[in-house]
């Protein structure tokens, strides 16, 4: 057990400015309708401050398209394929992915992206039908607990059940959602799912350092404005209006708060127990929408 106090172990510094993202998404490389610049332009017009392009084993390194976009992108692929084991994966990587090529399988391709320092994210789980084991097999750095195009075309969107059972096992898996945007035709262009960074500046480094650090929250609509401890082991979150707040732990475990008359709050706040391993919250807003930290405590 960490002995460190609640406050050493807090993983949130909301000093930073906060940096809107979607870092799974998909062009004409790939299996995309729209083209990269078209699809650049999407994002930079709905008010995103970046994205990750991740065509399936498609590396996209941008320093060597030469192209200039109206929106940071940061470097990245989707593999997908079956491990040793028989079991099929979705696994998308941010980061270096120069060198990946279509000829190595799953595993090879996974190794050298985290050989390179990639960040490794477990891809849709629900959707691809995974097991909690199956999660923990390949080392992945955080997880898709949301996924806007498998929720809005399949209504398999929402992994939170992987993300807690493995929480049990690995306190700092992380929790993310994104778009796996298509732009297929004959569904609703599919931006609804993002992590919000906290970071110093808009940059590569900085965006991907504070993402390894867990400094960000992921969301389908609230916002969370900070989240910060207090008296030991209080946790603070100022959010946009909201009626659902609630601090998810191990199990079974969980606090809630709710107004059950619509009258939105934008202040919660709730004391850690002492002897959970791990806790996050979660709100939810009037239409529906949610909001997720990330396990509040480092190991």
């Amino acid at each position: 057990m960490n002995q460190s106090s609640m406050e050493e172990r807090f993983r949130y510094d909301c000093s930073g400015k906060w940096f809107k993202g979607n870092l799974h998404m998909h062009t004409t490389l790939s299996d995309g309708r729209l083209t990269l610049a078209e699809a650049c332009a999407l994002y930079a017009e709905r008010g995103y401050d970046f994205i990750s392009i991740t065509d399936h084993r498609v590396p996209f390194v941008g320093a060597e398209s030469g192209e200039q976009f109206p929106i940071m992108i940061l470097d990245g692929i989707e593999l997908d394929g079956r491990d040793d084991q028989g079991s099929g994966y979705h696994a998308v990587c941010i980061g270096d992915v120069g060198g990946i090529s279509r000829d190595m399988d799953l595993t090879e391709a996974m190794e050298k992206a985290r050989a390179q320092g990639c960040f490794l994210i477990w891809a849709h789980p629900y959707a691809s039908n995974n097991t909690v084991a199956e999660g923990l097999r390949h080392g992945f750095h955080g997880l898709e607990i949301y996924n806007h195009s498998c929720e809005v075309g399949l209504g398999k969107g929402q992994s939170t059940y992987h993300w807690d059972s493995i929480l049990r096992q690995q306190i700092d898996m992380l929790g993310l959602a994104t778009d796996d945007n298509h732009f297929f035709d004959g569904l609703p262009t599919q931006v609804g799912g993002w992590v919000m960074v906290n970071a110093t500046e808009l940059s590569p480094e900085g965006i991907l350092a504070s993402i390894r650090q867990g400094n960000f929250y992921s969301s389908s609509g609230p916002e969370f404005k900070s989240i910060y401890i207090e008296k030991g082991n209080r946790v603070v979150a100022e959010t946009s209006p909201i009626v659902h707040a609630r601090l998810a732990g191990p199990g079974g475990a969980g606090k809630w708060k709710a107004e059950v008359d619509l009258s939105n709050v934008t202040v919660s706040h709730f004391r850690i127990p002492d002897d959970w391993p791990y806790a996050r919250l979660e709100i939810a807003d009037a239409f529906g929408g949610k909001a997720w930290s990330n396990t509040l405590l480092r190991v």
